[in-house]
C-alpha cells in the first residue's frame, strides 16, 4: 500500500468508524491533540482539543440519532515526508425518525484534513469542514 493510500485509509475509517460509533477506533485515528474547525457550521471557533474531548462530543451530539453516513471522495493527497495534507468532498446524513416525516439532514461540503505519521501510523492532527450548505430537516 501506498502512502497515499494509507493516508486515505486512515480518513476513510475515521469516517466509517465514527458512522458505527465506534469511539474506541474513532480516537485510534486522531493524534493526541487535534486542531479542530468546525465554525462554518455554526459549532464555536478551532481550537486545540485532545481525542477524547472529539469523541466524547461527537458521540454526545450524534447519541440521539438513529443512523449517521458520511460519504467522502475526490481525495487530493500532498504528501511531504511525515506529514500530509488531505482535501475531499463529503457529505453526512442524519437520520432520526420523527412525526414530521423530515426524517433526514444533510450536511455537504469539503474537508481539510493534516496528518503526521507517528511510528509508520498516520494520525489526524488538523481536522477541518467548510460547509456548502445544509438541507432538510434542520431540527435533527
Amino acid at each position: 500500500m501506498t502512502q497515499q493510500e494509507d493516508i486515505i485509509r486512515t480518513v476513510n475509517q475515521l469516517f466509517i468508524f465514527t458512522d458505527e460509533r465506534n469511539w474506541v477506533e474513532v480516537k485510534k485515528c486522531l493524534a493526541v491533540e487535534v486542531w479542530l474547525d468546525m465554525s462554518s457550521m455554526g459549532a464555536g471557533q478551532p481550537a486545540i482539543i485532545s481525542a477524547q474531548q472529539i469523541v466524547d462530543g461527537w458521540d454526545e451530539g450524534l447519541k440521539k440519532l438513529q443512523a449517521i453516513h458520511h460519504q467522502v471522495g475526490n481525495y487530493i493527497v500532498d504528501v511531504s515526508g511525515n506529514e500530509a495534507d488531505l482535501f475531499c468532498y463529503g457529505t453526512a446524513s442524519h437520520y432520526l425518525p420523527n412525526p414530521t416525516g423530515q426524517n433526514v439532514r444533510t450536511f455537504v461540503g469539503t474537508y481539510n484534513v493534516h496528518l503526521t505519521q507517528i511510528e509508520d501510523v498516520w494520525k489526524i492532527d488538523k481536522f477541518q469542514f467548510n460547509l456548502k450548505y445544509i438541507d432538510g430537516n434542520k431540527d435533527l
